[in-house]
């Protein structure tokens, strides 16, 4: 799907006062990394490493694995398509709603697909398929699998390779990430991103980990020099600087629990819960469509239509929190968007 994702205010012509539409960490770079980058810049008159061979070692060390067992890839999205084109034409599940882009990689690649709602998952399904695409913590609902249930799952499914998408998994208190599985299972690939969290998204910048058997077979998939010599540079930063850079995670999910009950109130709109700073919502009268449109023109918010998430309906929107003073100008638009339709 090369459009209908959210952070689409270029493709708008109104001017954007706020985008709740992406899940990106909305307060920018790290301090120190745009300089650090900049400063790079010579090194763009010679190829890159052929796999960002350098950030490869950085990151293996920080999560006490092998530099065999991490590619770096350029963003989770290529991770995926990589992942896809590996395995073409397996069997794959794909746990549901989801990143529409698993299932246009699997199709991209003549996969057999098949469908699992994220509330039918219980520790002791068997996955009948050589693939399962998990996002954990999920995007669009927030919801989340604990370590518990992963290792049940991974334990009775042996000969189906789990791929984990913790692209998100900065974003909540509620798990922790399932690295420490990968010593004991060889069926798990986790693919991490680095632009979520340190809101550098036009980067394009991640990593997959796994077994070095399974790194493999996805290397030799792999382009080389995919993984530009600055997004290197931003990756070597992070991690020489990791406890450093990270976002305040507990002070935006204390915002999102005020927005979100604040929205709860009303009437017009419905909230679930997430275990994340961005959340699902439904209006209750027209489509998020239109109230996508008449946001942008009306009050110049951006939110994301999630009608196209598989399994929920064209009433579907995310929102991803912001500042107080921003999610107040939200709280106070819907208000007004349900006072007009009422």
């Amino acid at each position: 799907m090369l459009h209908g994702h959210g952070d689409d205010a270029y493709r708008h012509s109104q001017h954007v006062v706020a985008d709740f539409s992406t899940n990106v960490w909305y307060g920018g770079e790290p301090a120190g990394l745009k300089e650090y980058v900049f400063a790079q810049w010579p090194t763009v008159n010679r190829y890159p490493e052929v796999l960002a061979e350098s950030l490869a070692a950085q990151v293996a060390a920080h999560h006490g694995v092998a530099p065999t067992q991490v590619l770096i890839s350029s963003g989770t999205t290529e991770s995926i398509y990589l992942v896809a084109q590996a395995w073409a034409r397996q069997r794959s599940t794909i746990l549901t709603p989801a990143f529409a882009e698993y299932e246009d990689a699997c199709r991209l690649h003549h996969h057999q697909l098949r469908f699992v709602a994220w509330e039918d998952l219980q520790a002791d399904t068997l996955i009948d398929s050589e693939l399962i695409f998990i996002c954990n913590p999920n995007n669009p609902t927030g919801s989340v699998l604990t370590l518990e249930v992963l290792r049940a799952l991974l334990t009775s499914n042996p000969n189906t390779v789990f791929v984990l998408d913790e692209a998100f998994i900065e974003f909540t208190t509620s798990i922790d990430s399932a690295i420490p599985l990968l010593s004991q299972f060889d069926n798990l690939l986790i693919l991490r991103s680095l632009t979520k969290a340190y809101a550098i998204p036009g980067l394009r910048l991640g990593y997959v980990l796994g077994s070095a058997k399974l790194v493999t077979r996805l290397t030799q998939h792999k382009a080389p020099w995919a993984v530009n010599a600055l997004a290197v540079a931003a990756g070597r930063f992070l991690f020489a600087h990791y406890t450093k850079v990270q976002p305040p995670i507990a002070q935006l999910l204390a915002d999102k629990e005020k927005l979100a009950a604040a929205l709860a109130q009303n009437l017009g709109i419905h909230v679930f819960p997430s275990h994340t700073h961005y959340f699902l919502a439904a209006t209750r009268h027209g489509t998020a469509a239109e109230l996508k449109h008449w946001l942008l023109a009306q009050h110049g918010l951006l939110i994301r239509d999630a009608a196209n998430f598989r399994g929920l309906t064209p009433a579907h929107f995310r929102i991803g929190t912001r500042s107080a003073a921003d999610n107040q100008l939200l709280i106070n638009a819907l208000a007004a968007w349900t006072a007009s339709r009422t």
